[in-house]
């Protein structure tokens, strides 16, 4: 099977907190990758910053996408059209559990929840939120592959994400 690759939206996609230096005439926008079906997904602000290419590169690196994404359900409304890309399978976060162990400080909360998902499968997670705590975490609690990236969110994805992701998914 190949590896799952676990997307996030707002940083990886959509980039923001770019500085008025790093980009003097706001962020560049985009038209969609095709006629979007849902006309209404034309009006949302923040999809101009995705750049539709990434769709087909994110296609391209031959791992089976799935949204880790607080957009959840909407990320197959909106953002895949607008990448070009099919629905993708979304990741239900869980509820938190009042019963549960409390979290594991410096881990993010999507961690636990993408390596119970997982199940011992190599995955890669691209989000502007990874840290070395993450990276840790996993590496002592999934027994697969993993590549944790951390995406800087004032320019999204990258040339250089992708380098790293095509890199790692190398035999």
């Amino acid at each position: 099977m190949p590896p799952l690759l676990f997307l996030d939206v707002d940083g990886p996609l959509i980039p923001f907190g770019g500085t008025a230096e790093q980009y003097p005439d706001g962020y560049p926008t985009y038209r969609p990758a095709r006629r979007l079906r849902v006309p209404a997904a034309e009006t949302n602000p923040l999809l101009p910053r995705i750049d539709p290419a990434l769709g087909p590169r994110l296609a391209a690196l031959g791992c089976e996408l799935v949204w880790a994404t607080t957009w959840m359900d909407e990320a197959n409304e909106c953002v895949a059209p607008w990448l070009g890309l099919p629905a993708l399978p979304v990741v239900d976060w869980p509820e938190p559990d009042p019963d549960d162990l409390p979290g594991v400080p410096g881990v993010h909360w999507k961690t636990r929840p993408l390596v119970e998902l997982a199940a011992g499968r190599a995955f890669v997670w691209l989000d502007d939120e990874v840290s070395d705590t993450d990276r840790r975490w996993v590496a002592e609690h999934h027994p697969g592959r993993a590549l944790l990236h951390r995406v800087d969110p004032h320019h999204g994805l990258r040339d250089a994400d992708f380098a790293a992701v095509e890199e790692w998914l190398q035999p």
